[in-house]
């Protein structure tokens, strides 16, 4: 059992990228779907599949290379469940200049930094991937 199911999630993608594996399995929940579809839409990784069982279900992700280096430079943990970080419109965090993209969860689901500027709401920090 693991106290922070996000961060497994991450760190999960960012050893199976280090070890250089094209697939990565990760048991799966609404918010880690979320995130993953996200990744997608920015380009992080190349694709992935929602697998159901019985129980919880599994996210199989296809990592993204160029050439031998992962298509993300880093992927980190913000809010931990010791140490929540917020932002709302006016603190929002820029990443690598606007470069990187902050993941959020807000009212209006998980979203990145750009569009809950868009929709003029803030939420929590997920996490940061350049």
């Amino acid at each position: 059992m693991y106290t922070d199911p996000i961060a497994d999630y991450l760190t999960r993608i960012r050893n199976a990228a280090k070890a250089g594996h094209k697939v990565v399995s990760i048991p799966s929940s609404n918010t880690k779907k979320e995130m993953t579809k996200i990744l997608k839409d920015k380009g992080y990784i190349l694709n992935y599949k929602f697998e159901e069982d019985n129980k919880q279900g599994m996210i199989k992700i296809a990592l993204k290379y160029n050439g031998t280096t992962p298509a993300f430079k880093k992927i980190e943990r913000i809010s931990k469940p010791g140490l929540r970080k917020y932002a709302n419109k006016e603190t929002m965090p820029r990443v690598l200049n606007g470069l990187g993209i902050a993941i959020l969860s807000t009212s209006k689901g998980v979203i990145t930094d750009k569009e809950a500027k868009n929709l003029n709401v803030g939420g929590e920090v997920l996490c940061y991937v350049y």
